[in-house]
């Protein structure tokens, strides 16, 4: 049976852009092969199941085929099969933040203009001054 490195894999599987950035999350525990924390290290296999944490979702792929080779991601996409409750889940939370107001339009004032920080710079001298007393 044909085994290969979790980070590899990853990597070739175009889930990560880099296989230092695959190592990095390995390392910080957010990648999980058969719901045990994995190593960089690990062998993968054929059906095993890979548990990701990635700012947008949590992903569960079962893993369809080994290839030491990052290929087009029409091939890598062939790699493997997402569970149906990992892409409910995913497309649930994409839909949630798509809900959500935009965070520019929810700011009531942003960063103050020339005359703001003049009277803002005034109101201090008067404060100060009025200390002094």
């Amino acid at each position: 049976m044909e085994k290969l490195r979790l980070d590899k894999w990853l990597w070739a599987a175009r889930l990560f852009k880099t296989r230092g950035l695959a190592a990095e999350a390995i390392g910080k525990d957010r990648v999980f092969v058969n719901g045990q924390p994995a190593k960089a290290s690990r062998e993968l296999r054929e059906g095993d199941v890979v548990d990701m944490r990635q700012p947008a979702a949590v992903r569960t792929l079962v893993v369809r085929a080994l290839s030491k080779l990052r290929g087009p991601a029409v091939v890598a996409a062939t790699y493997y099969d997402e569970t149906p409750e990992s892409i409910e889940r995913r497309l649930a939370e994409a839909a949630r933040r798509r809900d959500q107001p935009e965070p520019a339009v929810a700011m009531e004032s942003g960063r103050p203009t020339k005359r703001d920080r003049r009277q803002l710079a005034d109101w201090n001298r008067w404060s100060a001054a009025a200390d002094n007393d």
